[in-house]
């Protein structure tokens, strides 16, 4: 297992080292639309609570007491009054399971727009197959009310069986509706009334940053643009909207731009996969890598007196210790060595992604990688 994570780690690190020599180690074109966002275009997060209905005997038990209260809540709405007494004590139901239900409103959605909806249940139901979610409303966190959600679910498992032979596949407790939801306020952000339109850097960034605000001044030679941080460009649009914000925005999105990219090692100690970017570039280092094993095993063997002997017949256990230490491989690397460099001595002393791991972050500490690095 190790040696095909090695492997893998081996070809990410030379297919970007030798992608080195055919452009800018730093720096890539790409469109803005790709790098930025418009602030205050971005999704809303729903939630709300709600019952799921007409399960076949795999909601929630009579433990789950919320489920029998909203049930006992939703009756008395519709005129059939429930004594407290009866709720606690004789009223059982098995195909009513509570949920939560979660979604996303989008940028610029208008009162009746369906949107989908992830349905989770909170008790203990054991499947919410074939459920029906009855009228929940969808909250934001702002506690007002954007959408109302209702449908049949689409569950990607089951559950089947009993406590003594079940089998369960994937995940029967969580559904979804496509389309589930309507949308019942406009949250929708009027562009017309924007006096200037501000742009999001995805990866806060200075030298990217004017590098956006000199592309869009290129394009728009009497557009006033500025780039306020390393995450945000303004721009004055009051003056330039003759076709209509979504045209001039359509327009600068599609400008190519030159990003500079931060050298970064990303590590994931679990799993012993390490990604480094081709700019990743190392001090002068000389790395001494070596291991030691110690094993230590215990066998047992028999004492047994002479047959005239007054002694007893005894277990008499005797440990080994064997102690294995290699010699130590150096590897010495010069000022501004690359990761293909890098990569092709580490080959040669046959370090495995896990000592990689450690050998980056020793060389980190050491102050020799010139990139940050990210342990996930």
């Amino acid at each position: 297992m190790r040696v095909v994570r090695y492997c893998v780690f081996l070809l990410v690190c030379l297919s970007l080292a030798s992608a080195a020599s055919d452009a800018d180690p730093a720096n890539s074109k790409v469109l803005i639309r790709d790098v930025t966002s418009v602030e205050g275009v971005r999704d809303n997060q729903l939630v709300g609570y709600g019952l799921v209905v007409g399960l076949r005997g795999t909601g929630d038990r009579q433990q789950t007491y919320f489920t029998v209260q909203t049930l006992a809540s939703i009756l008395a709405r519709m005129g059939v009054q429930i004594p407290p007494a009866v709720l606690q004590t004789m009223v059982q139901v098995k195909n009513v399971a509570a949920v939560l239900a979660t979604a996303s409103l989008p940028p610029f959605a208008r009162p009746g727009m369906h949107i989908d909806v992830q349905v989770s249940s909170i008790g203990d139901a054991r499947s919410l197959e074939g459920g029906l979610l009855v009228l929940s409303p969808l909250y934001a966190a702002d506690g007002q009310v954007y959408a109302a959600a209702q449908g049949p679910l689409v569950v990607g498992g089951y559950a089947v069986g009993g406590a003594g032979n079940a089998k369960v596949v994937n995940h029967p407790t969580v559904g979804r509706i496509p389309g589930g939801a309507l949308v019942e306020r406009d949250v929708s952000l009027d562009l017309a009334k924007l006096q200037r339109v501000s742009l999001l850097l995805n990866e806060a960034n200075f030298t990217t940053a004017e590098e956006v605000a000199s592309v869009i001044r290129e394009s728009l030679p009497d557009t006033p643009v500025t780039a306020v941080d390393s995450r945000r460009v303004e721009i004055e649009i009051k003056h330039l909207a003759k076709d209509g914000v979504p045209a001039l925005l359509a327009r600068i999105e599609n400008l190519s731009v030159e990003v500079h990219r931060r050298a970064k090692v990303v590590v994931s100690e679990r799993t012993g996969t390490v990604v480094m970017g081709k700019d990743v570039r190392l001090g002068a280092v000389s790395i001494l890598h070596g291991n030691i094993s110690i094993e230590v095993s215990t066998t047992y063997n028999v004492s047994q007196p002479n047959a005239m002997a007054a002694g007893k017949t005894e277990v008499v256990p005797q440990t080994t210790v064997r102690a294995n230490e290699p010699a130590a491989r150096n590897i010495e690397l010069g000022e501004g060595a690359s990761v293909e460099q890098l990569v092709t001595r580490l080959q040669s002393i046959g370090a495995t992604a896990r000592d990689v791991i450690s050998i980056l972050q020793a060389i980190k500490a050491a102050g020799a990688l010139e990139a940050d690095l990210e342990v996930i």
